[in-house]
């Protein structure tokens, strides 16, 4: 596809972030404990790039353009929602992507890395144990000099271009509600779209500043508390409201999914009618049901659940599943 100019890239941009809806969601529990709940739905905002990917991606594009890069590089795994959202903006923004995925070549045909190659995006297979440097500054020089006019973007698509394209999601949330936030609830990863947000409420007025939760879905997570405040020192951030890390509502690890999460989930939709996938919001909304039952919120709070997107990894999942079923037959 032809290289777009930054004045068509921004444009184009604007046009696809405009912001998705607030919806007030229902329940009994809620009722029962007077706590009122809206999904602010990024999974709406566009059909292949949505909800945070979408977000962190914004300001990393434009960065590129700026700089008249038209290379993107990154990392991720098999069915990753970074990989398929940057393939998708690659292709639909005219830049080059390439990734680097943990794992076998035969994961190529899975439905995630088969539509980004379908994009355009080339794919590098790599050991385990290669992957885990893709944070050393020692592999990325290596990577950077195999690729000298690419941009290297994380994991997960988390740095300080993406705490910027977050903050955005901040000021639409306040605008939204009318300024009447008390929480905010995400769930996390690699740690941007809570530093994001941290650094978006931070920068509102004081009396309308809510407190931010984190619902980490891979365990250990404590090491977050440290990638989230690094993120926001990078971007140079003050952090100047409450935040937290909730760390026991990982089901079992990333991508573990038990009985009790399917079930809540599936349960979910059925009640509220919004679309979830159990390895990333289905955790946080899991975590949000267990939280207010456990009075962790006061009667009459607002509170807004972000969610994230990542439907697309609902393929995933189930391929995953089917294989492990059939492999035990």
């Amino acid at each position: 596809m032809k290289q777009k100019t930054l004045f068509e890239l921004q444009k184009k941009l604007q046009e696809l972030i405009s912001p998705s809806p607030l919806q007030s969601i229902n329940h009994p529990l809620f009722t029962n404990k007077g706590i009122n709940v809206s999904v602010k739905r990024d999974d709406l905002l566009h059909t292949y790039i949505s909800g945070n990917k979408w977000r962190k991606l914004k300001f990393n594009l434009i960065d590129a353009r700026k700089r008249g890069i038209s290379h993107l590089i990154s990392f991720g795994g098999a069915y990753s929602n970074h990989i398929h959202a940057l393939a998708a903006a690659g292709f639909y923004f005219g830049f080059k992507t390439t990734a680097i995925i943990r794992g076998e070549p035969h994961y190529a045909q899975n439905s995630t890395l088969q539509q980004a190659q379908q994009w355009g995006m080339q794919l590098h297979f790599v050991t385990r144990k290669e992957y885990r440097q893709r944070a050393d500054p020692k592999y990325i020089n290596q990577l950077q000099l195999k690729f000298p006019n690419a941009i290297i973007v994380p994991e997960g698509g988390s740095n300080a271009l993406a705490i910027e394209g977050v903050s955005e999601l901040c000021h639409e949330i306040s605008a939204q509600a009318n300024n009447r936030v008390d929480h905010v609830i995400t769930a996390t990863g690699s740690g941007g779209t809570l530093a994001g947000l941290i650094a978006g409420f931070s920068a509102i007025p004081a009396n309308h500043r809510p407190t931010i939760t984190g619902v980490a879905v891979l365990k250990e997570a404590q090491y977050l508390k440290q990638q989230v405040s690094s993120l926001l020192e990078q971007a140079d951030r003050r952090i100047r409201l409450p935040w937290q890390l909730q760390t026991e509502f990982h089901g079992g690890g990333y991508a573990k999914v038990s009985h009790e999460l399917n079930d809540f989930c599936q349960t979910f939709e059925q009640q509220v009618n919004i679309p979830i996938e159990p390895i990333y919001t289905g955790k946080m909304f899991h975590a949000l049901f267990e939280l207010i039952k456990q009075d962790h919120f006061t009667p009459g709070d607002n509170i807004i659940a972000l969610h994230t997107g990542g439907l697309q990894g609902l393929k995933g999942l189930k391929a995953r599943n089917d294989s492990y079923n059939s492999a035990i037959k």
